[in-house]
């Protein structure tokens, strides 16, 4: 059994070792999971409720300890890190009531009685990035299990110890052995068996889009259901009529929350030409505002990346690039020890540079001037992505017109909101396949069965 060292992003320190699985112990645990499906779907609902309400319980008393241990592993700031694990008590509270709700139809037919289940799917699988450990595996996970499936969830390989923590709490909560099995591997390995393995119905899966197009083109060969939550490359439209000081206030945290690891992060800010200069001088002064640094203070808003590989991609963008890059300006960060790089703001002379096309996946904006609403729409639109956006602007008029016609499966008026539990969360285009989160998730981990009963005998 291969081992796999954790690093603390901030510090470079080794927080703990641990073993990964390969395909053997990958295969034993969806035997489990096959075997004890029945029991777990044949639970009464107001049960397998009983037991998500729990767990979301236990979550909850052990919140603290889940966000300290985020903080080491994944270099996340401790109010992000609350939040993350207040995220995953939420999500299963919100499914808890999920099992009695998994309403059917009655359809009217000639000759008898026409009604529809929602069954479970079976066995599926989470695989889960590194960016957001915690709340993207309990959006995989929360939903297949209150639909009735048994999960078996592979957190990355660099950020894996909350989600073995979880497991753990799963099991103290009263979720049966089997259930709900957490596989610590490479994804070449475990996540490569989930695809493969024919007990598996599905694949769950958030990450880059070229992983996702993998996983789907191999899972075409069982047609195994996949939903995918790929990049991003979002963008932050500013209007002229909008609060231009709030909208330069909002700013530096739609890119930089998370160090900018963040498929929703908004990292093409398009401003009205007539007030880009003001835009872009009370943008600068925000930025010099945004505390960067040791990501267990209270008042730090961004901390490090997470590993030196990334450090490096994000470099290549901005000081290695092939193309010259126009830095507008830039912010502050530690020097020493850790994976850190400043906020940079650049200014892209066309739509086709690659730091404006490709997902940086750091604290990297680049800013672009537009004429009126159509080139707007044109500009945010031209990018093989549609995950997310926000657009800044006091008309409700021009706020509909352009919030339809931005291709992105996440958009929010004067705010930089992407995620709530109880709202659906996906991606258009490369963006991804299918939702999460919402009462739209549990069509996810479901199969609509039809059932007619004759009523002429």
């Amino acid at each position: 059994m291969s081992t796999h060292d954790v690093i603390n992003p901030a510090t470079e320190e080794t927080v703990r070792s641990i073993d990964l699985v390969g395909v053997e112990e990958t295969d034993e645990a969806v035997a489990r999971a096959v075997e004890v499906g029945p029991q777990w779907r044949g639970l009464a609902p107001a049960d397998r409720g009983r037991l998500l309400r729990r767990f979301s319980a236990v979550v909850d008393d052990h919140l603290e300890e889940l966000a300290l241990l985020e903080v080491e592993n994944a270099g996340h700031t401790i109010g992000n890190a609350r939040w993350e694990a207040g995220n995953v008590r939420d999500v299963l509270a919100y499914y808890s009531a999920a099992p009695e709700r998994l309403f059917g139809k009655q359809i009217p037919v000639a000759g008898g009685l026409d009604v529809t289940f929602k069954e479970p799917l079976g066995v599926v699988s989470v695989i889960v990035p590194w960016n957001f450990p915690m709340p993207i595996a309990g959006w995989g996970f929360a939903p297949a299990l209150a639909a009735g499936n048994t999960v078996l969830l592979k957190p990355a390989e660099l950020t894996p110890l909350t989600a073995m923590r979880l497991g753990e709490l799963a099991l103290e909560a009263g979720i049966p052995e089997g259930v709900f099995t957490v596989l610590p591997g490479k994804g070449s390995v475990v996540g490569e068996r989930f695809v493969t393995h024919p007990d598996v119905r599905k694949v769950c899966f958030t990450g880059s889009t070229a992983v996702g197009q993998g996983i789907m083109r191999k899972a075409a060969d069982q047609l195994k259901r996949v939903t995918l939550e790929l990049g991003g490359k979002s963008a932050n439209i500013v209007f002229d009529d909008s609060d231009l000081d709030a909208a330069a206030a909002a700013a530096p945290m739609s890119f930089l929350d998370n160090a900018g690891q963040d498929c929703c992060a908004r990292t093409r800010i398009l401003v009205q030409r007539n007030v880009f200069d003001a835009f872009m001088e009370r943008f600068e002064a925000a930025m010099r505002d945004v505390r960067v640094g040791d990501p267990g203070d209270e008042a730090t808003q961004m901390g490090p990346l997470v590993s030196a590989g990334q450090r490096e991609t994000v470099r290549g963008f901005v000081e290695n690039s092939d193309e010259t890059v126009d830095v507008a300006f830039r912010g502050s960060a530690p020097e020493g020890d850790g994976y850190w790089y400043p906020p940079t703001v650049v200014l892209p002379t066309s739509t086709k540079d690659r730091v404006w096309q490709d997902e940086i996946f750091g604290p990297v904006v680049g800013v672009m001037p537009f004429d009126d609403e159509a080139d707007a729409i044109a500009k945010a639109n031209d990018t093989a992505y549609g995950l997310s956006g926000s657009i800044w602007t006091r008309d409700v008029g021009r706020a509909i017109r352009v919030s339809r016609a931005v291709e992105a499966g996440n958009l929010s008026v004067n705010s930089h909101s992407s995620v709530r539990y109880s709202t659906p969360f996906g991606g258009f285009k490369a963006s991804g396949i299918g939702r999460e989160l919402g009462p739209d998730a549990l069509d996810a981990f479901t199969e609509v069965k039809n059932v007619f009963i004759s009523t002429d005998n």
